[in-house]
């Protein structure tokens, strides 16, 4: 297994194969034009008259024609046993320079390698961090780390999920067991006792079936994020929000909330599903942290391209900066909202629905308290029709 290893075509072998095999072909053509210029330019007697004959040094006469092949054979053969040894040398110095210097290139290729196999979910504070020249090699490292960051906060926002869902799920449990125990331990428990626990009981198990139920909207709208909606069919998100508003009439009445509408026709096509709890979700939250005697508007709409739905209310201060933070799941946002019922993925939902059927959302904090929330979603004259099976 070592030996095949050590065999395979690694980039590093492949360029140092690649350029030894330049270099001595190009020095292989320059030994080659070297020859012929030497045969070419040894013709000294070109310009003497024919029978001419030459006198060497040692005595001997030769016909200056004779003596011109020998010399170009003699020089030509030297050039070309030295230009050869010269050309085996450069060629070995060149791939041996070359193999140490691919290998230095490709070094942070080696580190790229050796983090991705350390990587864990212990271990992905650990970074490339290259420091050579800005090359391609340096721009691979950086997106290399930079995805290293996205993963990082992702599982980082995956943890505080799971531990926030475990809290949230834990009360209600909690409570349910307690009420039980206390009960069932207090030995002149009567009738008026018993149904108090069940009443305690029956509000803890509905709040954790609301919890539940939240999650499955949010795993099953994050899911389609992306992705071909599982339904798609047109939808009006003006008449979904008459129906949120429907539902919460009572509410509305009890805290005396003065509301406002503008429902206009604002057609989307979509997961009917998925948008109508998208309005409810907006409509709930907008009674549920309002105070009483506030107000609460609501305004759809639509231009050809895009529909819209606007929902805000009155209640209580949220700074701005802490807007963002309101669309992450558990984050009721505010010291009023902390602790206000609710299992804090209602804005959570809202942003998964939107990414799912490419929109998107917002919120502003108003100046004397509450909050506006714009969803915007392409419409449905602006949007593949839906599916005919559907």
């Amino acid at each position: 297994m070592a030996r095949r290893s050590r065999l395979r075509p690694t980039l590093r072998l492949r360029l140092t194969l690649l350029n030894g095999v330049l270099l001595v072909g190009a020095g292989a053509i320059l030994v080659l034009l070297a020859w012929l210029l030497v045969r070419d330019a040894l013709r000294p007697t070109d310009e003497l008259l024919p029978g001419t004959t030459v006198v060497l040094a040692d005595g001997r006469s030769l016909d200056a024609a004779q003596w011109q092949r020998q010399l170009v054979d003699s020089a030509g053969r030297e050039l070309l046993a030295k230009g050869l040894a010269a050309l085996l040398a450069v060629g070995i110095v060149g791939v041996a320079g070359a193999y140490a210097v691919v290998g230095r290139a490709l070094r942070p290729l080696h580190q790229v390698t050796a983090t991705a196999r350390r990587l864990g979910e212990t271990t992905l504070d650990q970074r490339i961090g290259y420091s050579g020249a800005d090359d391609e090699v340096a721009e691979l490292a950086k997106t290399f780390d930079d995805m290293l960051d996205r993963l990082g906060e992702a599982f980082e926002a995956q943890r505080r999920f799971v531990a926030n869902a475990s809290h949230e799920l834990r009360t209600p449990l909690a409570v349910m067991r307690t009420e039980i125990d206390v009960t069932l331990s207090d030995d002149d428990a009567d009738t008026g006792e018993y149904r108090r626990m069940a009443t305690v009981v029956r509000d803890a198990s509905e709040r954790a079936n609301g919890l539940v139920d939240a999650l499955l909207i949010l795993a099953r709208s994050e899911a389609q994020a992306g992705r071909r909606l599982g339904r798609r069919t047109e939808f009006d998100l003006a008449e979904g929000t008459a129906n949120a508003l429907s539902a919460v009439r009572r509410e509305v009445e009890r805290i005396g909330l003065h509301v406002q509408t503008s429902l206009e026709c604002a057609p989307v096509v979509g997961d009917p599903g998925l948008l109508d709890r998208l309005a409810g979700n907006l409509v709930e939250n907008a009674v549920r942290y309002n105070h009483l005697h506030g107000r609460l508007w609501v305004r759809t709409g639509s231009d050809g391209q895009r529909s819209w739905l606007v929902v805000g209310n009155t209640g209580f201060e949220v700074d701005q900066a802490d807007v963002p933070g309101l669309f992450e799941p558990f984050r009721r946002g505010g010291r009023e909202r902390t602790g206000a019922r609710g299992s804090g993925l209602g804005l959570s939902i809202v942003r998964a629905v939107c990414d799912a059927h490419g929109g998107t959302v917002s919120a502003v904090a108003q100046p004397g308290g509450g909050l506006e929330v714009t969803v915007t979603l392409p419409a449905a004259d602006a949007t593949p029709g839906p599916d005919p099976a559907r």
